[in-house]
C-alpha cells in the first residue's frame, strides 16, 4: 500500500497519519514529507480483510480524526502501488491493482506515469517514440540502459515489466542532520566564514550520503557576539546530498544574511525534510562537468571511508586550517 497525503501537510499531521497506519500494520515506512509505504501481507490475515477494505478504514480514520484525506494505491510491488496512488485525483481515493493485472495495467499508462521516471527521462524516452509503459517494457533492457544510463536504465526496464523486489522497510520519520562550527574568537573575515561554511557543506554531504538520505531543504544559523542569532531556510529544487547542490544553496543562504561587520561566533547548517536516497528520482544530466563531479565525489567518499574524513577536501578548507 502506498499512501499520499495532501501536499504541504504539516509535519505533526503527517506524524499522526503514520500513527494511524501503524494501527493497521506494524510494517510502515515513512517517505517524507507526505507519503508512506505499508506492508499488508500480515495485516490482511490479522484483520481478516482485503487491501481495499483496509484502505477504506484508513480514509475514514484520517478524515474523521485529522480532517485529512489521502490517496491510497494498492499493488503487488512498491512501483505498482506508488504509480496507482499517483493516478488518483485529489483530494483522496483508492486504486487497487491485482497482481495478475499489474503488467497489463502498467502497459496502458503514459511513460511519465511510471513511478521513478522523472521528467527528463520521460522526455528522452518520448524522443525515441517510447511514450507508453508497455512500449518501454518491450524495448530490450540493454537499449533502455543506453538511453537512460546503466543503473537508471536497468531500474526503468524492470519496473516497466512489473519487476520490483524492494521490500517495505519499517522506518519512522528521519531526524534532521546538523553540523556546527564554533569559532575560537569573534570573526569578521568574510573569506574565513565562507571557507568554514564550505567545510560544513562537505561534512553534511558526507554524513547524509553515509546515511543514504537526502534533504529537501537547508537551514543556516548564524550566531553573533552578544547572543543574537540569524536563521533562514530554503528548499532545494529537488532532494540532493551532493556537495555541489548543497554548497550552492548554502552560499545563497549566506548571501541572504547580508553580513557586513557582524562579529560571528558560530555557524550551523542543517539538512531538513530528509528522504531516503533510494526514493530520489535519478535524473539524466547532459552536463558533462556535473557528471564528472558526481564520479569524483564518489571516489573521494571511498578515500574518506578508508583513510578518514579529513584527508581530502576542497582547497579552501585546508587553507583556512593552515
Amino acid at each position: 500500500m502506498h499512501v499520499r497525503c495532501p501536499d504541504r501537510l504539516p509535519e505533526e499531521s503527517y506524524r499522526q497519519v503514520l500513527e494511524l497506519l501503524a494501527e493497521l500494520s506494524p510494517v510502515v515506512q515513512a517517505l517524507p514529507p507526505t507519503a508512506a509505504l505499508v506492508e499488508l501481507k500480515g495485516a490482511l490475515r490479522y484483520h481478516g480483510a482485503d487491501g481495499r477494505r483496509l484502505a477504506e478504514v484508513l480514509r475514514v480514520r484520517t478524515l474523521s480524526r485529522l480532517g485529512v484525506d489521502v490517496r491510497v494505491g494498492i499493488g503487488p510491488s512498491i512501483t505498482v502501488a506508488a504509480t496507482a496512488s499517483a493516478r488518483i485525483d485529489h483530494p483522496g481515493g483508492i486504486l487497487a491493482i491485482q497482481p495478475g493485472e499489474a503488467v497489463e495495467w502498467l502497459a496502458s499508462l503514459p511513460v511519465e506515469a511510471l513511478h521513478g521516471i522523472g521528467p527528463r527521462q520521460a522526455e528522452i524516452l518520448r524522443d525515441y517514440g517510447i511514450h507508453r509503459v508497455g512500449l518501454l517494457a518491450a524495448v530490450p533492457p540493454a537499449t533502455v540502459q543506453r538511453l537512460l544510463g546503466g543503473r537508471a536504465g536497468r531500474t526503468a526496464a524492470d519496473r516497466a515489466r512489473g519487476i520490483d523486489p524492494r521490500p517495505v522497510v519499517p522506518r519512522t520519520l528521519p531526524s534532521a542532520a546538523t553540523v556546527r562550527h564554533t569559532f575560537d574568537h569573534h570573526i569578521l573575515d568574510g573569506a574565513a566564514v565562507r571557507a568554514t561554511l564550505l567545510d560544513l557543506v562537505v561534512q553534511l554531504g558526507l554524513l547524509l550520503r553515509r546515511r543514504d538520505q537526502a534533504p529537501r531543504a537547508l537551514t543556516l544559523t548564524l550566531r553573533f557576539a552578544g547572543g543574537t542569532r540569524w536563521e533562514k531556510t530554503r528548499r532545494l529544487r529537488e532532494p540532493s546530498a551532493h556537495d555541489d547542490d548543497l554548497r550552492a544553496l548554502a552560499y545563497q543562504l549566506m548571501d541572504a544574511a547580508g553580513l557586513q561587520r557582524g562579529r560571528l561566533t558560530g555557524l550551523a547548517l542543517k539538512g531538513e525534510d530528509l528522504v531516503d536516497a533510494g526514493q530520489v528520482a535519478q535524473q539524466i544530466s547532459l552536463d558533462d562537468a556535473r557528471e564528472a563531479q558526481l564520479v569524483a565525489e564518489a571516489a573521494v567518499d571511498r578515500i574518506r571511508d578508508k583513510f578518514g574524513s579529513r584527508v581530502i577536501g576542497p582547497a579552501a578548507i585546508f587553507r583556512r586550517a593552515s
